[in-house]
Parts: C-alpha cells; sequence; structure tokens
C-alpha cells in the first residue's frame, strides 16, 4: 500500500478535527443540559470535578494550578470562579503557605450540589459512550491523550 499524499493526509486530518469540534459543542450543549437542574455549565462542571478531587478538596487550588490543570485562560475561568462564588459553591481563600495568594476551594454547598450531580452525570456519561466499549474507551482516552500532546507541542 502506498503513503497518502499529502492532500489525503491534509483530508483526514480535517475530518478529525470537524469531528472533535463537533463532540466538543455536543459536549457542552447536551452535558449542559444533562445538569439543567442545576443550572450548571460545562465549564462550571469542570471547575466544580477539578476542586472535588479527594487530593485537593480540602485545601483548595491556586487558581495559576486551576488554570494549568484545565488548560483555560485566566479570563476565562476568572468568569466561571465568579459565578460559582456567587452562588456560594465555591469560595477564595488566603494561602496559608503564601498570604498574598488565594486557593479556590468548595464550600459545604459545592460540595452537597457535586455529589447531587454524580446521578445525572454518570447517566450523561452511559448515554454518550454506549457505543463504545470499555475497551475502546481505554483506547480513546489514550489517544486523546497523545493528541493533547500534540496540540500542546503545536
Amino acid at each position: 500500500m502506498s503513503e497518502p499524499t499529502d492532500q489525503a493526509t491534509f483530508e483526514r486530518a480535517n475530518r478529525l478535527f470537524f469531528r472533535l469540534y463537533q463532540c466538543a459543542n455536543l459536549l457542552h450543549k447536551n452535558g449542559t443540559r444533562a445538569l439543567d437542574a442545576f443550572g450548571t455549565t460545562t465549564q462550571q462542571w469542570a471547575v466544580i470535578g477539578a476542586l472535588a478531587r479527594p487530593q485537593v478538596r480540602a485545601e483548595g487550588m491556586t487558581v495559576k494550578d486551576l488554570m494549568a490543570y484545565l488548560m483555560v485562560s485566566r479570563q476565562n475561568l476568572s468568569a466561571v470562579l465568579d459565578r460559582l462564588e456567587t452562588r456560594d459553591w465555591l469560595e477564595r481563600v488566603r494561602d496559608v503557605a503564601d498570604g498574598r495568594s488565594r486557593r479556590v476551594r468548595l464550600t459545604e454547598s459545592g460540595i452537597a450540589n457535586w455529589t447531587a450531580m454524580q446521578a445525572p452525570i454518570a447517566a450523561f456519561y452511559a448515554a454518550s459512550l454506549n457505543h463504545l466499549t470499555g475497551a475502546d474507551q481505554s483506547e480513546f482516552a489514550t489517544l486523546l491523550e497523545r493528541l493533547r500532546k500534540g496540540l500542546d507541542a503545536a
């Protein structure tokens, strides 16, 4: 079998990135719909999920670390943090190790809402991934991580 032409390589890449774009849009639209009862967007879901992880739940994260973890800009993150803080789902507290810095952590209300979201999130995951086997999902996660690394290096 011959090596694909530059045009064929471009067309395949174009198709892949377009599908990724479509999936990202559907994730945002349908993910937000899945959490409609909570009035939560997928961006808020990502922030809450990052802060709910056991290794950061008690101490929270610096805004800089949260930006790096979520791979978002300060401008995009600030607006989401402001909305969640207004809802009393998170708080910004002075960093004990560095008094000039702030840490972001979930409030009791934020933790309670995150806990209540678990069933609709699980249902969303199940419905979204029902066409992929467990092995497909594992391979897909590996491929997405490789793509993420490529995008990061580009």
